[in-house]
């Protein structure tokens, strides 16, 4: 018998409740005695009977108004409902409001804190539990509440950019704002800050725990690093001294930490309440090729519940927040707070685009926190264009796994691009010309240097690495500990690797595929050689960012004594190209290339249920059947806990055969359900996937790998060219010229430009119009000359620093100044109209004039907006900012009759 679709939906609530702690009951037959926390349905009030009424060691604390699930798109409309019963008397109860109401289909919950300033309703997984509504009943005030009570923030050390990120985070959690993205250049300070924020939460908010979520251990074991160095100011003892970390390392949760670090990874299996192997944590999850059709299965866990934490910090959030992992944050009823230093698109939506924190590159190189770079390009024949191989040839065959070599004449002509180097072709000569030629340049390079510059080569693969190393202890003529490797594959220990390229003389070059590509501050290091190709712009833009950190001159000899100078930028190498490449903002989510074996047996793991994945799995693993040993068999079978490789594709296939899920079915059931078939479908996708393990992912891509290379012996490379990057300048220089051409060719036509050649001598004002007027005729005349395409071409030339433009006109006068030689750098326009500001200020209040703080404020704000409109009228103070704080009658009171002189005065002295 079908049930109709209230009855389901209160079935589905109902077994929410009890996997949240509450007993549920009928009102004709309560029993508080069965539970602290009791759901009663049906429960009469002044408003007619609520569907559900919830009891707290007998007290009502709530309500739950349910609905059919095809009225989830629209259950904010019942939210008055829901409030009526909250507030209504109960039968046989002289009771206050009620402070917790939901509405719910089973499948969609809305949540609302009746205690809460402004309360707002939100979207919840479960509810919660009797135990925590308990203990919140008894604190004064909601943790949303205490928000609005923290005192202001001090100065202290914090940096002028960290300062305005907490102001502002902490006035978006006063406005309950539920998601926030905080972006800071890389070495900005992203990880102090949030410990900052941490601070404040914990210390003025009492906030009852909070999630520091990164993807990979690496970045997990950094953070941790990083609380137990911090010191809160006004405290003489560290934060860890204060407070509990834990960093999660396996489903044990400290239920006395305040603070807990994990890898979203680790909270996804936590949530399962499956062991997680550490391997698994080495790599970011998001950087894979598999894409499951649906998410991956979230379950609700009575050990972490939703409201397990009240903020979640999600470091690295361009790449952690989305396809596989987004149900993961979706689980807690918490404040989400994101941290990159590269969003893209996708990052701005999914926080709602409430950046509380813009804090680009190039402002931290402005303001001295970061370093600049310049690029220094290396390319040889093979590298650009491959090489044959001729039939009958005698090359090297290796096994990329055990590198044992063999000799071998080939069949057939061989025929290879540059992409394919380092895969299925190694070519020791290429490799070993940009090396040399990198040696060979170094005093051009870095002049006046007795040692090696730390150097980070990226690597496209483990095996590249080691062919790279070898070629660099030869060519620099060092031991081992001149060239080391930083992978997760290395021998030695990784963290004691990366921990002397930072602080030791040795290694002077290291090399790495990806752990040290994004997040690690390595802040001596000034060269980074690219032997990798990147096509993603965040992950690009994160592996520049390892040479970013400024460094004082006396840490950076410790490791580099001959250094003369403070590191003010590095240097890019590019060896293959990657100066050139187009980037995209994001990997494409459809692709028509195969996916990696390794990224297939990952999906599985993580408890990937799809028909595409296994059937492809097991297809796979019966390709790699028929090439591996019978000594590589048994190793499988030993890491698979027993299990062959045969077995375990037999298992794959099984999930979805309709004959094995029908007995699987019976076995489990006897006269299944369509429900219970699905179950057990689920149950053989379990035993088919519980073998997988980071050991044996591991073991099964090197594996793989173990299929042979060429290494082509045959053809010897040859330099081709290996200087500064002059192709970007000489685009840039010939841009340049066209528009000082232009401006030449129409200085006695256009208004604006009469204007500006008039300077120093004609002060007059220079309009809005006007200068629209010129962007106009230009962008009709020559359509290339666009001011931020300029203001691009100027930054190859000029080095500009400081804020990009805040638009096309603002861009254009400074541009105009630049080609007219009223500045010799190119300057944002704001920072000339400060400049001017200052000046003025100092001078008027050098004689009679001086200004009150109420005063100044005005004058910023008419200065704010003479920078981005030219000039100010009388008029303007009518409208914002100017009408919010009492218009034109507030600037009379407060300078009178000098009024009009001082508008007059600012347009004439700030104007270009």
């Amino acid at each position: 018998m079908n049930q109709n679709p209230e009855q389901i939906a209160r079935d589905r609530i109902d077994q929410m409740l009890k996997a949240s702690g509450w007993v549920v009951q009928h009102k004709n037959q309560i029993d508080f005695s069965a539970g602290p926390g009791v759901a009663v349905r049906e429960y009469l009030t002044e408003a007619g009977p609520a569907d559900y009424v919830l009891f707290v060691d007998r007290k009502p604390v709530g309500v739950i108004e349910a609905k059919r699930e095809e009225e989830g798109q629209n259950i904010t409309v019942v939210e008055q409902q829901s409030t009526d019963y909250a507030t209504s008397k109960l039968k046989y109860i002289d009771n206050e409001p009620l402070p917790l109401i939901y509405e719910s289909t089973g499948v969609i919950t809305r949540f609302t804190d009746a205690r809460d300033p402004k309360p707002r309703s939100r979207e919840a997984f479960s509810f919660l539990r009797p135990d925590t509504i308990r203990e919140r009943l008894k604190q004064h005030k909601t943790f949303r509440d205490r928000l609005h009570d923290m005192p202001e923030l001090e100065r202290d050390n914090l940096r002028a950019c960290q300062f305005e990120a907490i102001t502002r985070l902490e006035q978006s959690f006063k406005e309950n704002r539920p998601r926030a993205l905080v972006q800071m250049a890389t070495g900005a300070g992203k990880t102090f800050t949030a410990i900052s924020a941490i601070y404040r939460l914990l210390e003025y908010a009492d906030a009852k725990r909070i999630l520091f979520l990164v993807d990979t251990r690496n970045l997990g074991e950094q953070a941790e690093q990083e609380f137990m160095a911090f010191t809160p100011p006004g405290e003489n003892r560290k934060f860890t001294e204060l407070y509990t970390v834990q960093r999660l390392n396996s489903r044990f949760v400290n239920p006395d930490a305040k603070v807990c670090i994990s890898t979203i990874q680790r909270l996804y299996s936590i949530l399962k309440d499956e062991e997680l192997d550490e391997k698994s944590e080495e790599e970011n999850p998001n950087e894979t090729d598999w894409r499951p059709k649906e998410p991956l299965p979230v379950v609700y866990n009575e050990k972490v519940p939703v409201e397990f934490f009240d903020v979640i910090i999600i470091d690295e959030c361009h790449r952690s927040i989305y396809n596989l992992w987004k149900q993961v944050l979706d689980y807690f009823d918490a404040f989400l707070i994101g941290l990159t230093a590269t969003p893209d698109k996708r990052t701005f939506g999914f926080f709602n685009e409430n950046v509380v924190s813009e804090y680009p590159h190039e402002d931290a190189v402005a303001d001295g926190v970061n370093v600049t770079y310049d690029t220094y390009v290396i390319e040889t024949r093979i590298t650009k264009s491959g090489a044959i191989i001729e039939a009958k040839e005698y090359v090297d065959k290796r096994e990329k796994l055990s590198r044992k070599k063999r000799w071998e004449q080939v069949d057939e002509e061989v025929i290879y691009t540059g992409k394919q180097l380092d895969k299925d072709i190694v070519n020791p000569s290429q490799i070993r010309n940009v090396i040399k030629a990198f040696k060979q340049k170094l005093p051009e390079i870095f002049p006046r240097r007795e040692e090696v510059p730390k150097t980070l080569i990226f690597a496209k693969t483990d095996s590249h690495a080691d062919d790279i190393i070898q070629v660099v202890r030869e060519e620099f003529g060092e031991g081992n500990n001149f060239c080391k490797k930083v992978t997760y594959q290395t021998q030695e220990d990784p963290k004691s690797v990366l921990a002397s390229f930072r602080n030791d003389y040795y290694p002077r070059i290291a090399v790495t595929v990806d752990m040290i590509a994004t997040g690690t501050d390595v802040k001596p290091l000034e060269c980074l050689i690219f032997m990798r190709n990147v096509k993603s712009k965040g992950y690009f833009e994160q592996m520049k960012g390892r040479g970013t950190r400024t460094i004082k001159l006396e840490d950076l000899k410790k490791v580099t004594p001959s250094a003369i100078a403070t590191k003010d930028h590095f240097v890019i190498v590019d060896a293959i190209g990657v100066m050139k490449t187009v980037k995209t903002d994001s990997r494409p989510l459809e692709r028509k290339r195969s996916v990696a074996l390794k990224d297939l047996l990952n999906a599985a793991m993580m408890g990937s249920v799809d028909e595409d994945l296994f059937v492809s799995l097991a297809g796979r693993l019966g390709r790699i059947e028929k090439q591996i040993s019978p000594d590589e068999k048994e190793k499988f079978k030993a890491l698979a806990k027993g299990k062959t490789i045969n077995q375990m594709i037999k298992d794959l296939l099984h999930v979805y055969d309709p004959d094995q899920v029908d007995a699987k079915a019976k076995r489990m059931f006897t006269h299944p359900t369509p429900a219970q078939e699905e179950e057990a479908r689920e149950a053989l996708a379990q035993e088919a996937t519980k073998p997988i393990n980071g050991q044996l992912i591991e073991y099964i891509d090197n594996v793989k790998k173990s299929l042979e290379q060429i290494i082509d012996v045959v053809n010897i490379d040859e330099l081709e060219f290996a200087g500064w990057d002059t192709e970007q300048q000489d685009r840039a220089n010939l841009l340049i010229n066209d528009f000082k051409a232009y401006i030449e060719e129409h200085k006695d036509e256009i208004v604006a430009l009469s204007w500006f050649y008039a300077q120093p001598y004609q002060r007059k004002s220079l309009t809005f119009a006007m200068v629209r007027a010129l962007l106009e005729k230009m962008k009709a005349d020559k359509p290339a000359l666009a001011p931020l395409r300029l203001w691009q071409a100027y930054e190859q030339i000029d080095k500009v620093t400081g804020k990009k433009p805040i638009n096309e006109l603002t861009a254009l006068v400074s541009l105009i100044r630049r080609v007219i030689g009223i500045d010799e750098k190119l300057t944002p326009y704001s920072k000339t109209v400060d400049k001017r500001f200052q000046d003025w200020v100092f001078k008027k209040q050098a004689g009679p004039t001086k200004f009150t703080e109420e005063q100044m404020n005005w004058l910023r704000m008419m200065k704010a907006h003479i920078a981005t409109s030219f000039h100010l009228d009388k008029d303007d103070l009518d409208y914002s900012p100017f009408d919010s704080k009492g218009g034109v009658m507030k600037m009379w009171d407060l300078f009178g009759e000098e009024m009009d002189g001082i508008i007059q005065e600012l347009n004439t002295e700030l104007v270009a």
